[in-house]
């Protein structure tokens, strides 16, 4: 009895200390973090403040631009660790002032700051538009839940066209984000609101003395979602453009941007230029060369255009200017790389030295949803190609990928703008979106039951950019026994136990025929008999369920391309059979998805087809649940058998 007695007192004991430490424990944190841990809970950071300054002045004919920028963060759990490492990217247009950095660890109920020592900088290469980037990176100290990180820099913006668009939202939470800008007043601005709805961002304008200063203010703003697929943060984050339309020096007015004329001036003073010096006796050759067999302008541009893509190596390598100024093609020729200029200027030169004419485009890709009328900056555009036109129509020439069909845009501009030169003029043209059906696998497939296992044989075309994306990953599978695994996997029909025996590839990295893959193949365990019947599922490919999208998704989301799929599958009947029960053939048909499932008996065979139509590059929310609902009622058609009875 004593015994049980010290060990209750000793537990008692034991909850009243607890007791006691629960102040304390509630104290490692701030209320900063007990109160933005409770209201963001499943958020791994909130940030505090994202403030802007953005000053712009007119000084003897020039104009100075200097962007201050201030970000406070407060971690809310454990992943605070792997924020610590971060950098930041700046670039001869972009030149970096001054830059402080502290990390704040919460202690003694207060926060103690520790400052950043060491900055490293880094030049980087990426596939950019304007490639000179340098990276600074750092690292702050002791980064843990309920830390803070604050970050102060100021940049030079040394082009007065190069404001970049301010954004009200991020994928986590803001609380507090301010811009202000602050403009003399002999510089007139105009600004482009996106994503924007009333009410949900207060601007206020004063003027003060000889400056006009603009203010935006959000605050409290959640988080948006990140999703795989999701179409680019510009088509939905809230943001703004601010645009630099001119300014006075004097009494004199000088226009900077606010009109695609204005921009398309400016870029073609960076290329007028280009290519003035006589082309290389080689290439002149080369032209000659891979051109003289050809009867029409047409074979003779696709020979050129195919002879870039093979032999130009695509490396964005750009400084300043350099961005936005191809090379000459002589160098180019000479190095045998260069980046999206680089190959329209070659591709330019080379169509000239054959006597036809090119014509330097420039574009944005998918990634940048403005049009050249709202945005006329270097802003909307990110990418430059050959345009070249015959009879009417219009070829948009993008040599910096392989297996590129001539004729076929590059996936990443359907439906883009683009703006071509035509010397001191230009146009405004709109790419095509590519039909689904040019992008097709269609696979033909004979099979035979043999004691519950199917034998059979298929031959599979594939076109477009279907086409491309094998190309792209066939380039890895140099062995047979990758490549059998790679169409092992690709061409998976009926179960787990498809098993390709052999094949053989037609076609192989040609750019205008369909690559073509037969092969034979085995499944195990798929036909099923009991009794006098066979049971047997013709929906050996079921490819349509991977576009059902999860209906807890928040966002958009976007494909590279429309595509095509038609399956037929030719079943043998085996002697002694017929067929007792055959599925009923159904189609669906909406503006997004088109599908048709359908049997026919002929003789002692079996005829199968499913036609599946994906005319869609971005779906909405409400589009995922009109496509994911014809995509449920095709899956019920999936399960459907065919019956064979023994005669």
């Amino acid at each position: 009895m004593e015994k049980y007695t010290k060990l209750k007192r000793f537990k008692l004991s034991l909850l009243i200390v607890f007791i006691g430490l629960i102040p304390e424990i509630q104290a490692q944190y701030s209320q900063d973090f007990n109160t933005y841990s409770t209201l963001y809970p499943e958020s791994t950071k909130v940030r505090l403040q994202q403030e802007m300054v953005i000053t712009i002045t007119a000084d003897k004919g020039e104009i100075s631009i200097k962007q201050e920028i201030l970000e406070e963060d407060l971690f809310l759990n454990e992943s605070a660790t792997y924020n610590s490492k971060n950098s930041l990217n700046f670039s001869s247009f972009f030149e970096l002032d001054k830059i402080e950095a502290s990390s704040y660890s919460y202690e003694n109920d207060t926060y103690v700051e520790t400052a950043v020592e060491k900055f490293t900088e880094k030049d980087e290469l990426d596939e950019s538009f304007y490639d000179d980037s340098t990276t600074l990176s750092f690292i702050y100290s002791n980064l843990k839940k309920g830390s803070k990180a604050k970050l102060k820099y100021s940049q030079i913006i040394k082009n007065p066209r190069f404001l970049s668009p301010f954004y009200f939202g991020d994928y986590f939470p803001v609380i507090k984000n301010k811009i202000t800008i602050i403009a003399d007043k002999d510089i007139t601005l105009n600004f482009k609101e996106f994503n924007i709805k009333e009410g949900a961002i207060k601007f206020t304008k004063e003027e003060k003395r000889k400056s006009i200063i603009y203010i935006w203010e959000a605050n409290n703003k959640d988080k948006y979602e990140f999703e795989v697929g999701s179409p680019s943060y510009k088509t939905f984050l809230p943001h703004i453009v601010p645009i630099i339309t001119s300014y006075k020096v004097k009494k004199e007015t000088k226009k900077v941007l606010g009109e695609v004329s204005d921009l398309y001036n400016w870029y073609y003073s960076l290329v007028e230029n280009i290519n003035t010096e006589s082309p290389d006796a080689e290439l002149i050759a080369l032209v000659k060369e891979i051109t003289a067999d050809k009867k029409t302008e047409l074979e003779k541009v696709k020979a050129i255009y195919y002879w870039t893509q093979k032999n130009i190596k695509y490396i964005a390598f750009e400084y300043a200017l350099g961005g936005f100024i191809p090379r000459e093609s002589n160098d180019v020729f000479k190095k045998k790389y260069g980046d999206c200029k680089d190959n329209s200027s070659i591709l330019y030169s080379m169509l000239k030295i054959a006597g036809i004419k090119g014509n330097l485009t420039w574009i944005g890709t998918r990634s940048i949803p403005y049009t050249y009328e709202e945005v006329p900056t270097p802003v909307v555009d990110n990418h430059m190609i050959l345009s070249y036109e015959n009879e009417g129509q219009t070829y948009y020439l993008d040599a910096t990928g392989r297996y590129i069909k001539f004729g076929l845009p590059t996936s990443f501009i359907q439906g883009k703008e683009a703006l071509v030169s035509y010397g001191k003029d230009f146009k405004i043209k709109k790419v095509p979106v590519v039909a689904a059906k040019e992008n097709a696998l269609i696979d033909s497939t004979t099979i035979k039951i043999k004691n519950g296992i199917i034998a059979g044989s298929s031959k599979t075309a594939i076109s477009g950019y279907l086409k491309i994306d094998y190309f792209n990953a066939l380039e890895n599978d140099d062995t047979e026994t990758k490549l059998k695994q790679f169409y092992n996997n690709t061409f998976s029909k009926g179960n787990n136990k498809f098993l390709i025996k052999s094949f053989q590839e037609t076609n192989k990295y040609d750019y205008d025929k369909d690559f073509i893959v037969a092969y034979s193949f085995e499944i195990d365990n798929y036909a099923k008999k009991l009794g006098d019947e066979i049971y047997i599922n013709l929906n050996l490919n079921k490819d349509l369920s991977s576009f059902k999208t999860d209906k807890k998704r928040k966002t958009a989301i976007e494909y590279e391309y429309k595509r095509q799929y038609n399956y037929t599958t030719t079943l043998e009947i085996p002697e002694g059979y017929k067929v007792d029960y055959i599925p009923e053939s159904v189609s669906f048909s909406t503006k997004l998805l088109t599908s048709k499932i359908s049997y026919v008996l002929a003789k002692n065979h079996m005829v199968y087809t499913h036609t599946i139509t994906l005319d869609f590059l971005v779906l909405s929310l409400e589009e995922q649940q009109t496509v994911n609902a014809e995509i449920k009622k095709i899956e019920k058609n999936y399960k459907e058998i065919v019956v064979l009875k023994k005669i």
